[in-house]
């Protein structure tokens, strides 16, 4: 319907109008305006993606017909005043369906303008991909597990489970010359690993155990995380159990300080 009426509407008026000259000169007035309107905003836009040369040749443009445009302007006081009521009644017709269709025009301040730009939104865009990989640290069953589990199902990727066996004094030379450490060795990383490997077979996850022995728990989970390319890093915290002294202290600030930019930190708990 407005298609019809905007088609019919101007075949109706050059049948009906004796005064062709009059009608030519409301013509100019609102195609040489919208022309103006379209190169000064080319012009001025500095995102669009022209040459130097080519914003000269928009802005001589616009200059010469915004000339005009004040010419027919002052010359032909009908076409401005038609202009004028066209603006007008225009702008109002749009505040009404704004009106009617819940649209409201606020003010708001630059700062919170800036919180809901389009770079600040873009942060807001999902970032996780197929075929990512995790990495999880605790040491007993706590709900981090599980939320791991459901990252890396959700994910579609391959889950790192790092069982750290704290130690007060990191001998290296003793282990270096014994036999290297294995988590099958171990009862308690034995059945966390176990565990957790089978509820990824469930799942259909890909659970891959790891096990360490170290003094310095946050230094071994940046150094696992750097080495395998995680691209997600999980880490449990509680007050309670071995966890609570695994991440004693504040082994999570030190990860957060510490983990590269490009890998993501998750404390769960």
């Amino acid at each position: 319907m407005p298609l019809a009426i905007g088609v019919a509407l101007p075949i109706g008026i050059v049948l009906f109008t004796n005064d062709f000259t009059a009608l030519a000169g409301l013509y100019a007035i609102g195609v040489i305006g919208a022309i103006t309107v379209n190169l000064g905003t080319c012009t001025l836009n500095k995102r669009l993606p022209v040459r130097w040369w080519e914003r000269l040749l928009l802005g001589s443009t616009f200059v010469v017909l915004l000339i005009v445009e004040i010419t027919l302007a002052k010359t032909k006081p009908d076409a401005l005043f038609f202009v004028l009521c066209v603006l007008g009644i225009g702008l109002c017709l749009c505040a009404y369906a704004h009106k009617l269709s819940g649209l409201r025009t606020v003010t708001i301040s630059r700062h919170v303008a800036e919180m809901v730009s389009t770079d600040a939104i873009e942060l807001l865009r999902p970032t996780a991909h197929e075929g990512e990989r995790i990495l999880v640290a605790a040491a007993r069953i706590t709900p981090a597990l599980k939320f791991a589990l459901d990252e890396a199902q959700f994910r579609k990727g391959a889950l790192y489970v790092l069982y750290i066996k704290e130690i007060a004094v990191f001998l290296t030379a003793a282990l270096t010359a014994g036999k290297p450490a294995c988590w099958q060795d171990d009862p308690e990383a034995a059945a966390l690993l176990d565990v957790m490997r089978k509820q990824g077979h469930e799942r259909g996850v890909t659970v891959l155990p790891l096990y360490a022995m170290s003094d310095n728990p946050a230094a071994t989970i940046l150094d696992m995380a750097a080495t395998l390319g995680v691209d997600l890093v999980i880490l449990g915290e509680s007050h309670r159990g071995a966890l609570a002294h695994l991440l004693k202290g504040d082994v999570a600030g030190q990860v957060a300080t510490h983990l590269p930019e490009e890998i993501a930190l998750v404390i769960y708990g």
